[in-house]
């Protein structure tokens, strides 16, 4: 029984992980920037993401509990040296989400407490690093992202309440939508799972052993269930925000999320905007940091006896960048396009694997898995071009 309930909390542990990693300051600024200009119309690509989101999640994981190997493992089984340049791509989108991350802690402990966003920051990367220097430092990882997740959600229900959103007008436009934005839907996939997101909760499993054909029961479960708190966590957000863009208020560019919650709330409201931006950030601190050393740690001895002090690195060099450069709202939403792009090439890799017999034995990875894996890639692959091309400009008029 007990074991049952060791697995469930794990389980939980790694779904957390992952709907925390991908809820960043980026996600709140993103969210709340293409509700401005989309309005209802943001749903359909809400809607959109969660079915992308859920094939990419699937397949990935699956296939890294199947394979009982991390994914540059089995990037590099199927093609020397692609391992590399994989976890090169994951490592610097993880740098720099984490710069962002760091920035956004910084924000959060200014409108809380008043502290200067730097100050903030730094004490925000002291904490994160704190968790990562005590004894059973991965269970205290996964409580940490659990109890801060379920804050950032009851807490967002309360403001998308006050701000009265027109919900039958959203739920319309989620299905007819007036306008369809490649650049807000690449922006957002990439947010949710793109880049290191995507491993974050495999990595994590299989770091603690649930892995192979018996384990895919609980795999699925746990893939879908941390796609549902990043997806409720964002729906009610845009709900949120669509409800004070109704009413015409036009949000701060320099800080679109924390209009919002101020323009719903008031004052309390910004308090609140203060602890989720807080508990949003710190937690894809954490989830960001152990995720990209991960992508690496097979690589060499050295790195794996000592995972735990390159992820208190990790940390500190991206803390120590943000105090000395800083990092603008358009950067957010720009990280999250460009990490929309590593998804196609990430989960096309794990597609050819999932049927490499010296990879994933004989196991028969499901023909619909497959189908929808690749429609995904190619379709992804389309609009980040296109999104890249034409799009991208417009975070910077």
């Amino acid at each position: 029984m007990e074991d049952k309930q060791s697995r469930r909390q794990l389980l939980l542990g790694a779904a957390f992980l992952m709907a925390t990693s991908a809820i960043g300051p980026g996600f709140l600024t993103q969210t709340t920037h293409f509700t401005e200009q989309l309005a209802a119309s943001f749903g359909f690509v809400i809607l959109v993401s969660i079915i992308i989101d859920i094939g990419a999640q699937l397949n990935i994981w699956r296939i890294i509990a199947i394979s009982e190997k991390p994914a540059q493992d089995i990037a590099n089984t199927l093609l020397p040296g692609l391992g590399f340049v994989l976890s090169a791509l994951i490592v610097a989108g993880g740098l720099a989400f984490n710069i962002g991350n760091i920035a956004g802690a910084g924000l959060g402990t200014n409108v809380l407490f008043g502290v200067s966003p730097k100050m903030g920051a730094l004490l925000s990367g002291i904490v994160a690093i704190g968790i990562f220097l005590v004894r059973e430092a991965k269970k205290v990882m996964d409580r940490f992202a659990q109890v801060l997740g379920f804050v950032m959600i009851g807490l967002t229900v309360y403001v998308m309440f006050t701000a009265q959103p027109p919900v039958g007008e959203a739920v319309v436009k989620s299905f007819a939508p007036d306008t369809i934005d490649f650049l807000a839907i690449v922006t957002l996939v990439g947010g949710t799972v793109g880049g290191y997101i995507t491993f974050a909760g495999g990595h994590r499993l299989l770091d603690a052993g649930v892995k192979g054909k018996e384990s895919l029961g609980y795999v699925n479960r746990s893939a879908i269930s941390a796609i549902g708190i990043a997806s409720i966590m964002r729906i009610f957000l845009f709900l949120a925000a669509l409800g004070v863009v109704a009413q015409g208020i036009q949000l701060n560019p320099d800080n679109p999320p924390a209009s919002v919650f101020q323009s719903a709330a008031g004052n309390i409201g910004y308090k609140i905007f203060g602890v989720v931006m807080w508990s949003a950030a710190v937690t894809s601190v954490v989830g960001a940091a152990y995720t990209s050393v991960s992508f690496i740690k097979t690589f060499s001895k050295t790195i794996e006896t000592y995972q735990k002090w390159f992820i208190v690195g990790f940390i500190a060099i991206s803390t120590l960048v943000f105090v000395s450069v800083g990092e603008p709202v358009s950067i957010l939403i720009l990280v999250g396009s460009l990490n929309g792009l590593i998804l196609p090439l990430a989960l096309a890799v794990m597609l050819v694997a999932a049927h490499k017999v010296n990879i994933v034995g004989n196991y028969k990875h499901p023909v619909w898995m497959t189908v929808f894996g690749v429609i995904i890639v190619l379709a992804m692959a389309y609009m980040g071009v296109i999104s890249m091309v034409e799009g991208i400009p417009r975070l910077f008029d």
